[in-house]
Parts: structure tokens; sequence; C-alpha cells
């Protein structure tokens, strides 16, 4: 941090004129003020935190008014920008639809990567990346296609292990070492940041019970089936946050009972058809609000001051 030096005046003779003294007194308050405003910035800068967003689509809230960035489907409303605002922290949002961990470090289409936007004057970094690794827009694409052919089983289950594996088990197994990466890569370009890996949403009923339709075309069987997937990947998530120096934040918890099963009004998740401004299985602005709160709360367990 820049040093900022101030003067002191010197005494004035006792023999002095009236007027010198009168110009000595003068520029003894100005000193003063000047001293003051001095100080007032000086407190400002070591009390701005500067923050900086990185993620997917579950993080930059396509299709959620107001859109600010029309390349990622960035909104003004994303839980970034609700945490920056309530928290006075000056906000660089990166965050990006379609992000994977490998668009931190390169570029995603003509969007920079996303860690150009780090550096040693950062002091927050929130990350929701790795749904887009394991592919999960493809199974859901999958699953509401084999739903047709058994809606009351559990065909997309059944297909995604049907060879002795589970497909995406073993694609979030894969994606571990990348948000390791991922986050030893934020540690290095911003080593005095706190880091906050956030996870994902609850986007299924938690108790399993589904509700196939036509904007939810899921077989029955498969709610559970994707529901657990999910937690799959906010497990590793956590766990590798704890292992890389970074802390978690669990949205899915607060979000329990507002999955895209539920009534518009209730639900934070959109349906496959979305009713409410959001992308398809998408968190709507009330989604990102709560999304926002559970970050907020995290945060205030303790801040810092550079």
């Amino acid at each position: 941090m820049r040093r900022l030096l101030t003067a002191s005046a010197g005494r004035r003779s006792l023999t002095a004129g009236a007027a010198l003294l009168a110009a000595v007194s003068a520029l003894a308050s100005a000193g003063t003020a000047s001293a003051s405003a001095s100080d007032g910035a000086r407190h400002e800068a070591r009390h701005r935190v500067d923050y900086v967003a990185l993620g997917d689509s579950y993080a930059s809230a396509p299709l959620v008014p107001a859109q600010v960035d029309s390349t990622c489907l960035r909104s003004d409303q994303n839980y970034a920008s609700l945490v920056a605002r309530s928290s006075r922290a000056v906000l660089t949002d990166v965050t990006c639809s379609g992000a994977t961990t490998a668009d931190m470090t390169a570029p995603q289409g003509s969007v920079p990567p996303q860690f150009d936007a780090l550096d040693r004057g950062t002091d927050l970094v929130t990350l929701t990346v790795g749904g887009n690794d394991i592919g999960f827009s493809t199974v859901l694409g999958t699953c509401a296609k084999l739903s047709a052919s058994d809606p009351a089983g559990a065909p997309c289950r059944s297909y995604l292990t049907g060879q002795g594996t589970d497909q995406v088990s073993d694609a979030v197994a894969r994606t571990a070492p990348k948000i390791a990466d991922v986050l030893r890569g934020i540690h290095r370009r911003a080593p005095h940041a706190r880091v906050v890996v956030v996870g994902y949403p609850d986007l299924f009923p938690d108790d399993g019970v589904g509700c196939t339709s036509a904007k939810v075309p899921l077989a029955a069987g498969d709610f559970s089936y994707l529901r657990d997937k999910e937690k799959e990947l906010n497990g590793m998530l956590a766990r590798q946050a704890r292992r890389g120096g970074a802390e978690y934040v669990n949205t899915y918890a607060p979000t329990v009972g507002h999955d895209l099963c539920r009534p518009t009004g209730e639900r934070w998740i959109e349906t496959f058809a979305p009713e409410t401004p959001a992308a398809p299985v998408h968190p709507n602005a009330a989604g990102e609000r709560a999304m926002a709160g559970a970050v907020g709360r995290v945060l205030a367990r303790h801040w810092w001051h550079r």
C-alpha cells in the first residue's frame, strides 16, 4: 500500500507580526483539514474489499433480469452482485454461462480467461464451477429423452449405470483434480484473497418424489437419482474446498423445498419450460437471492482488513 506522508508546521517566533501569526494559523487549519481528508481516503482504501466472482451459469444467472452481458448471459441480480451490494465490495464479475474449469485459464470463445480478473490486490473470490465439467446439462437432456420410454421407472439411471459403472459419478471423480487445480491457481494469482467455493442449490425434490410432466420431462424414478448425483457433485466441491484452502458455501440446504417441482412463487429453480425469467433448470431471481444469503452468512463469520 502506498505510504502517505504528512508535513508538520514548525513553530513561529512570538515576535512575529499579527499578520504573520494569522497566516500561520490559517495554514495550520488548512493542514489539519488536509490531513483529515487524507486519513479518510486512507481509511476508505484500507477497508475497500476487491471482490472477483468466477464461475458458470449458476453464478451468472442467465435470463434473470437485468442482463448486463449478452455474451455470458450475466445478470446484475446474480448472487455475486447481491453480495457485493450488501457488503459494499467492489465487484469484478466475470462469471459466464457454459464455463468449465478450463475457462478459468483459457479463453471461452471470445471471452478472456476468468483468471485474468485476479491479482495480488484481490481480497475475495467466489467460485461456482464443476457442473459443466461433469456434463450435467447433457445428462438432463438424456434423461428427458429417455423418460417417455418408462415414465414410471428410472430409464436414465439404468442407461447411465448400465455398463457396470456410474457415468456421472465417474465424471464427478474426474472433475475433482480440476477443481483442486483451479483453487491452486486462484491462490497463486490472489495470495491474500479469501476464497469461497459456492455449491449448487437444490434442483430436485429432496425427498425424491418427482413431478413428471410436460414441463419436467423426467421419469419418476430418475428424480432421486439426479438428486443424488447433484449431492455427489456438491460433496466433491466441499471436500476440494477444505483441502484447497477455501471455504464452502452450502446453497443446497437453504433451498430445499424450492426445487423445480414447486409451484410458481415457491419455486426458486425453474422447470424445463421456465415461467419466471431464468434459464431452464436454473435459479430464478429468488434462487439467486437465496444463494446470496447463504454466501453472506458464511462471509459474516469473520472479515479481515488488508
